[in-house]
């Protein structure tokens, strides 16, 4: 049986001896936080050896190229700066991710 987890995004990696512990998490459907936004809770965590985290960090950035030549996504360091400065000032509205700075 298969099974499949969403999750918003990567709360915390931590890094101990060869092993590296990555900790997903997802906006609460209930908790807020003083702004009224979702407060991000842990879902689940991954573990891995470190040479496995390092093949997974080259295939994501491998995927992230792809994303931005297709146009799917823009890194902020590659805009303007007034371009990016809009787009920070929006990001307090949207759930858009800082994973990509």
């Amino acid at each position: 049986m298969s099974s499949e987890l969403y999750a918003d995004g990567i709360g915390e990696i931590t890094i101990t001896g060869t092993i590296v512990r990555i900790d997903l998490m997802s906006l609460s459907a209930t908790d807020r936080d003083a702004n009224n936004n979702p407060k991000p809770v842990f879902r689940q965590r991954i573990i891995m050896p470190v040479d496995a985290f390092a093949n997974a960090v080259d295939l994501m950035q491998k995927a992230l190229g792809g994303l931005v030549e297709a146009g799917a996504v823009r890194r902020i360091g590659d805009m303007s700066a007034a371009a990016a400065a809009d787009i920070q000032g929006e990001a307090g509205a949207s759930n858009a991710s800082p994973n990509f700075n």
